[in-house]
């Protein structure tokens, strides 16, 4: 599977603070918090799903996925989802050692499966 999805019987937005709280002791810092909802129903859409999209990153590791292969900026910064389904409310991501197998650099590989584990991390105790 190209991503890693939990479920969770927060809110949407009960589980975003709980996100921003866990990624920060990770020193992932949060450079966009995305209502999808908001911004589909500002353009005259109607979507009415609570959406919401992170764009997350920790600098330090950026600095050294980027200094090993630029293309890596391809897959920045991370995204975690966070959105209401007809069954509860769920939290994922694409899976970065998925998003890295696409570029073929072995030299990369752990570096985004360390990732990986810590927004694993950061999801299962925000759920």
């Amino acid at each position: 599977m190209f991503n890693y999805t939990v479920d969770t019987s927060k809110t949407v937005s009960e589980a975003v603070e709980a996100l921003e709280e866990n990624l920060k002791a990770e020193k992932f810092g949060i450079l966009w918090n995305f209502d999808l909802t908001a911004k589909l129903q500002e353009k005259g859409e109607d979507f009415d799903t609570p959406y919401t999209i992170l764009e997350v990153c920790n600098p330090k590791e950026a600095n050294r996925v980027l200094s090993e292969n630029l293309m890596i900026g391809y897959f920045l910064p991370c995204k975690i989802v966070v959105y209401k389904e007809s069954d509860g409310v769920k939290i994922g991501m694409p899976k970065p050692t998925a998003l890295i197998s696409m570029v073929e650099d072995e030299n990369i590989k752990s570096i985004a499966e360390d990732i990986e584990e810590r927004l694993i991390k950061c999801i299962d105790q925000s759920a």
